[in-house]
């Protein structure tokens, strides 16, 4: 697989140490390649990765300019809070939200080629839940485990018994997005005993159902961010 080696020493989010973007290329067996935005922190070695999709329609489309690395969806709260995730011994994979479990493994195999063995969780946001959802079934043990935040309402029947790779959901309390609603999230918890995180605060503004407001975690980007790697450096 091909590796375009462009790097940015970029501080990519307030209170966060500067993390390195590098666009690369992966791909799936018979398929063509594309491309992600991989960064990487001062964490030495990973141990984890996470494989991050933007919500709303999902598309990223990095490619450079010039020598910069151009992508939609920055403001997103996955894509924004990147290098919060790859702090420590994670490394992170920001790419178009997709439902094909092919192009995850791909972006796993190339992920594991450059770092060693990874636990390799799925992330996805809003709209981007449904394909968490919609991979859980075909990746299920293949990936260490997805997490879903902001959940699309069907998260609700979302039935997590049974499945070898783990589950998270987060939420926040006061999310106001119709589409998003944090009860739909709380009963699918009772109902089928998947973790579940419960965010509060931070603020809320502009759109119901876009990245800064409560649906966005705006403002407590890096307590969310660190309470999901905190599950996923607990598992098992």
């Amino acid at each position: 697989m091909r590796t375009l080696a462009i790097f940015l020493s970029i501080l990519l989010f307030a209170g966060t140490a500067a993390a390195r973007d590098e666009l690369a290329q992966a791909t799936p067996p018979g398929g063509s390649p594309f491309n992600y935005v991989l960064t990487t922190g001062d964490g030495g070695k990973p141990t984890y990765a996470v494989i991050l999709m933007p919500g709303g329609n999902g598309n990223m489309s990095p490619h450079l300019q010039g020598t910069k690395i151009v992508f939609a969806g920055a403001g997103n709260f996955l894509i924004r809070s990147r290098a919060i995730f790859a702090e420590g011994p994670f490394v992170a994979a920001s790419t178009d939200a997709t439902s094909t479990p092919d192009r995850i493994l791909a972006i796993m195999a190339d992920l594991q080629k450059r770092f060693g063995p990874l636990q390799v969780y799925v992330v996805g946001t809003s709209r981007s839940t449904d394909a968490t959802m919609t991979l859980a079934a075909p990746l299920d043990g293949k990936v260490a485990g997805f997490v879903h935040s902001s959940s699309m309402n069907r998260i609700a029947t979302f039935d997590t018994r049974g499945l070898k790779s783990r589950q998270l959901i987060v939420l926040h309390r006061m999310d106001p997005c119709r589409v998003t609603n944090p009860a739909m999230g709380e009963a699918s918890h009772r109902t089928y005993g998947t973790t579940l995180i419960e965010m509060d605060g931070g603020k809320s503004t502009g759109d119901d159902c876009e990245a800064y407001s409560h649906h966005g975690y705006n403002g407590i980007e890096r307590e969310t961010v660190e309470k999901i790697k905190a599950w996923i450096q607990a598992g098992k």
